[in-house]
C-alpha cells in the first residue's frame, strides 16, 4: 500500500464547525490521509488550520473538480458529501483502499449507519448496475475514487457544467471501471434529510431546479450516446389495427382494499363527459375490507365492469394486463389509480383528443398533488415540462417517472405486456413504448393525485426504498440493452 494514499475532499452546505473538526481529526488519525480540501458552499466562510478551504457557489462544477484534481498527488480520492458528522469504523479507509487496489474499481462505496440523537440505525445501499444512471443514485456520504479513473472521467466530457460535473464524472467513469459496493457498515454519518420518502419523490420536477435538470439531461444524453443507447427522434407510426372494440376508451382502475377512496375514484370516472363511448374497468384484486361490496353496489351502472381475476398472484401490473386483455377493453386504455380522481369531467375527452390528433402510442397528462381532502399540497402541479419530443425518451432513463395519468393505445399495450409488479410497472411500460413510438403530453393538470397515510409510497423504510430503486435501475438496465441491440440493427 502506498504511504498515505488518500486525498480527502469534503463538500458541504450544512457545516457545523464542531462536527467538521471532529471528522477532520478522525481522518487524520487514520494514518492514510495525505491532505484535506474542503469545498464549502454554505453562507459562512470557514478557515481550518491544515485544510485547504475553498468557498464556492457551485460545488459540483466541472471547473472546481478540475482545479482540485490538479493538486491531487495520491492514487485515491476520498469524497465526503454533505458533511455534518462522520465516524469512521474500524479500519474503514484501509478496507476501501485494499478493495480498490485488488479490484481495480473506479469507485468504492459501502453501507453505513445513520446517526440520530446518539443512536444509530443501519443504512443499506444497493449495487450499481448499468441502468443506475439516475442522477440521484445514492453512494452514501463517503466514497473513494481511483485517481486514474478520475483523470479519465474528466477528459471524457469537456462540457463546462455548473451543477452536473460530479454526475458527469460518475457516468464517464462507469463506462470503463467497475463501481463496487462493499456490503459492510464501514462508517456512521449524521442524518440531515428527515423527509419521508413520499416527500422526496418530486425533487427533480421542482421548477427552481430547472437549470440543474437541463445540465443533468445533457450529461446523461452524452453518456447514452457513448454507450450506443441514444435514440434519435425518429418514431414508428402507430398502425390502426383492423380490430373492433366495444368502446373507444376504457378507464382502468386496479384496486385492493381501498374502502376510503374507491367510490370517489369510480364516480370520478363515470362522470366523464365525452363525445365517444367509454367504460370503466375496476380490477378488484380480491379485496377483503369491503371494497368489493362497494364496487358491486356501483356496478349497477352498465358503464362499470367489476372484474375479479381468477389469479391470486397479481400485482398492479398484472391487474392492468387482466383489463387490457379483456374483451370489454376499449381502443385506448386510460389510467386512474384507486386513490385518485380526474380533475374535472372533461379529463378523458382531453386525453383521447390527443390520440386523435397525434400519431402516438401513449399520452401522459399532468396532475396536481393534494391531501386526502383535495387541498393542494407542495410541490403542487407535476407537469414534467422537462420532456421534449426530441430527447424525452432518452432523458426518461435518467428520471424516476414519466408522469400521470398515463393512457395507451391498447393494441400496443397488449403486445408489450406490463410487468406483473406493484411498483415501477408503469415506468417499465412507458420506457418500452418510447423505444419505438411517440409519446404525447398534456401540460395542464387533468388528474388529482391524493397523498395520504394509505398511499403505497407515502413513507417507506430504507429497505423498501432500496428494493424499489433497485428494480427501477434493473428496468433501465434492460431498456438500455434493448436500445443498444436495436441500434446495432437487431430489433428485439
Amino acid at each position: 500500500m502506498v504511504n498515505k494514499p488518500l486525498t480527502a475532499l469534503l463538500i458541504s452546505q450544512h457545516l457545523k464547525i464542531e462536527n467538521t473538526k471532529r471528522t477532520i481529526s478522525e481522518l487524520g488519525n487514520s494514518g492514510l490521509i495525505h491532505s484535506i480540501s474542503l469545498i464549502n458552499y454554505s453562507k459562512n466562510e470557514l478557515n481550518i488550520p491544515g485544510v485547504n478551504c475553498l468557498h464556492v457557489q457551485h460545488p459540483f462544477g466541472s471547473s472546481i473538480l478540475r482545479q482540485f484534481n490538479e493538486k491531487v498527488e495520491t492514487p485515491y480520492i476520498l469524497f465526503i458529501n454533505e458533511l455534518t458528522g462522520l465516524e469512521l469504523g474500524q479500519f474503514c479507509l484501509d478496507r476501501m483502499v485494499d478493495i480498490a487496489e485488488s479490484s481495480g474499481a473506479g469507485l468504492i462505496y459501502s453501507d453505513y449507519y445513520d446517526l440520530k440523537g446518539g443512536s444509530r440505525s443501519i443504512h443499506l445501499l444497493i449495487d450499481y448496475q448499468s441502468g443506475s444512471i439516475r442522477d440521484d443514485f445514492d453512494f452514501g456520504p463517503l466514497y473513494l475514487i481511483n485517481k486514474e479513473a478520475f483523470n479519465y472521467s474528466l477528459a471524457e466530457d469537456n462540457s463546462e457544467y455548473k451543477f452536473a460535473g460530479l454526475y458527469s464524472l460518475r457516468l464517464n467513469l462507469s463506462r470503463k471501471y467497475p463501481l463496487i459496493r462493499i456490503p459492510e457498515y464501514l462508517y456512521a454519518a449524521e442524518k440531515i434529510d428527515f423527509r419521508k420518502s413520499g416527500e422526496k419523490n418530486f425533487d427533480y420536477v421542482d421548477p427552481k431546479n430547472k437549470e440543474v435538470q437541463l445540465e443533468m439531461e445533457k450529461a446523461a444524453t452524452h453518456h447514452l450516446k457513448k454507450i450506443n443507447a441514444y435514440l434519435y427522434p425518429e418514431f414508428e407510426k402507430v398502425k390502426d389495427f383492423d380490430l373492433e372494440f366495444p368502446v373507444k376508451a376504457s378507464i382502468i382502475i386496479p384496486v385492493k382494499n381501498r374502502t376510503k377512496t374507491i367510490a370517489d375514484a369510480v364516480n370520478s370516472a363515470l362522470k366523464q363527459k365525452t363525445n365517444f363511448s367509454f367504460n370503466v374497468i375496476a380490477v378488484d384484486n380480491h379485496s377483503t375490507d369491503g371494497t368489493s361490496e362497494i364496487l358491486k353496489s356501483i356496478s349497477k351502472s352498465k358503464q362499470l365492469i367489476h372484474l375479479v381475476p381468477d389469479r391470486r398472484d397479481l400485482g398492479i401490473g398484472g391487474c392492468w394486463n387482466e383489463a387490457v386483455h379483456n374483451d370489454a377493453c376499449g381502443k385506448f386504455s386510460v389510467q386512474l389509480d384507486s386513490d385518485d380522481l380526474y380533475s374535472d369531467e372533461n379529463s378523458l375527452q382531453k386525453i383521447i383528443n390527443i390520440f386523435d390528433e397525434e400519431n402516438c402510442a401513449m399520452v401522459i397528462g399532468s396532475y396536481k398533488l393534494t391531501d386526502f381532502n383535495l387541498n393542494e399540497i407542495p410541490p403542487g402541479i407535476i407537469d414534467h415540462k422537462e420532456w421534449t419530443e426530441e430527447n424525452g425518451r432518452n432523458n426518461a432513463l435518467r428520471i424516476n417517472g414519466l408522469g400521470a395519468p398515463r393512457a395507451f393505445f391498447t393494441p400496443v399495450l397488449r403486445k408489450l405486456k406490463i410487468p406483473n409488479v406493484s411498483y415501477g410497472e408503469d415506468y417499465a411500460a412507458g420506457l418500452a413504448v418510447s423505444r419505438r413510438y411517440k409519446i404525447a403530453r398534456i401540460y395542464e393538470p387533468v388528474y388529482l393525485c391524493r397523498r395520504w397515510e394509505g398511499n403505497s409510497d407515502a413513507s417507506l423504510s430504507i429497505e423498501k426504498q432500496n428494493s424499489n430503486n433497485f428494480y427501477k435501475d434493473r428496468i433501465r438496465t434492460l431498456e438500455i440493452l434493448a436500445r443498444q441491440k436495436m441500434n446495432a440493427g437487431n430489433k428485439p
